[in-house]
């Protein structure tokens, strides 16, 4: 193993990454700790200067991107035959590892950690850089709440000196978009159908598009329809049947058109399970019982100032859906008999709302009553009328009194 690379002294190996070995180092400058990516350019020279070039565009995507959801790239050198990129280092685990342990993460925990991904990639997005390579492997689940993007060595940008051939296929073929397998031009609606392949993964256990080769994986994302999640997992509600048909839509145009919006989604979906108590632990986990991430980790993240905004406005239109079907049932409470209101909560499949929730919902000015009652609104329009006849009384009194001063 090798001890320094330029200034920084290496501490140990971290493992093997996309091009080459990552190694755990101090930055003696700064004192600071950091990972370092490396590549070995001692390669045959038909390929050197491809491999060098794509190393230092992810240096360069990723230096430019400064977001809580993406790994931050401090500094890019060479030492002889080997090229390094250093960044920060990340306790913790990668999201293929937690999968692979076994059993089912709880499902808030899944929309929140796709939420957040989400969130990254549309930060990067807005930047003009795409990934073109989401999956597990790429997601470091983190303490401190946090889930980080690595590996833009593959990322495209608009001044990238490696130019992508017609018909040259980069990304891992499981997670791959349409258009990816087709070698076709991509944008950010490729990442969204990689990150709704990993959703349908973390939500099921297995990967929507699969096949004994290459081809067979490839031909699948192109032709087959996946089953719902909630076919194979009893416990992922309804919506998430949809926003993930949305993100896993074949043509560019029905799926997601930016990543926000999916986070959005994600996040009002969240907040539905929770706010209506619905279960959001998988059962499906193996006889030695349900994995949890390491070191308990919370990966409860925090929308930031544009989501907050996107979420208080449209939600991509599915999150209305969620919204409205609860406020129907509501009306029908305040409305309708105790059967017709008992029905439509079973149709909707949504726990009938309680008293206190209806109130709340109601006009501020109805007084409270009976959930379900049929009784005649007659006493309360009689209390209305002497009220505004009340003060058209009171406007011309003080009308009459103001003309009196001052005429």
């Amino acid at each position: 193993m090798i001890s320094q690379l330029g200034r920084y002294e290496v501490l140990g190996e971290l493992g093997q990454g996309a091009m080459g070995l990552v190694y755990k180092a101090r930055d003696p400058l700064i004192d600071r700790v950091v990972a370092i990516k490396t590549i070995n350019l001692a390669l045959a020279l038909d390929e050197k200067e491809e491999f060098e070039s794509r190393f230092y565009q992810e240096a360069k995507a990723a230096g430019r991107l400064s977001h809580p959801n993406i790994v931050t790239i401090y500094d890019v050198g060479k030492n002889g035959d080997v090229a390094y990129i250093a960044m920060e280092f990340l306790e913790g685990r990668e999201l293929r590892d937690i999968m692979d342990d076994g059993g089912l993460l709880p499902i808030d925990q899944v929309l929140d950690i796709v939420a957040q991904v989400a969130q990254g990639l549309s930060y990067a997005h807005e930047h003009d850089i795409v990934h073109r390579d989401v999956k597990p492997s790429n997601v470091m689940i983190v303490r401190g709440k946090h889930v980080k993007i690595t590996d833009f060595g593959i990322a495209r940008m608009p001044s990238s000196a490696v130019q992508t051939q017609t018909g040259m296929v980069l990304g891992s073929p499981k997670y791959m978009s349409p258009e990816q397998v087709m070698g076709k031009a991509i944008d950010q609606r490729s990442d969204i159908f990689s990150l709704g392949v990993m959703l349908y993964e973390m939500l099921t256990g297995q990967a929507p598009f699969n096949g004994d080769n290459v081809n067979a994986i490839m031909y699948q994302t192109l032709n087959s329809i996946p089953s719902s999640p909630s076919s194979l997992n009893p416990e992922v509600p309804e919506m998430i049947n949809f926003i993930v048909a949305k993100a896993l839509a074949k043509k560019v145009e029905d799926r997601y058109q930016n990543a926000l919006d999916l986070a959005v989604d994600l996040r009002a979906c969240r907040e539905t399970l929770h706010r209506y108590g619905q279960k959001t632990n998988s059962s499906h986990a193996p006889a030695s019982g349900e994995r949890k991430l390491s070191h308990a980790i919370d990966v409860g993240g925090r929308i930031g100032t544009r989501e907050e905004e996107a979420m208080a406005s449209s939600l991509a239109g599915l999150s209305k859906a969620f919204d409205s079907t609860v406020a129907t049932l509501r009306l029908a409470a305040l409305t309708a008999s105790n059967e017709d209101v008992d029905e439509l909560s079973k149709t909707f499949k949504i726990p009938r709302p309680t008293a206190e929730e209806i109130i709340k919902a109601a006009p501020r000015q109805v007084p409270p009553r009976e959930v379900g009652s049929k009784k005649p609104a007659k006493a309360t329009a009689q209390k209305y009328d002497g009220s505004l006849l009340l003060l058209i009384v009171l406007l011309l009194i003080l009308f009459g009194i103001v003309s009196m001063y001052f005429f």
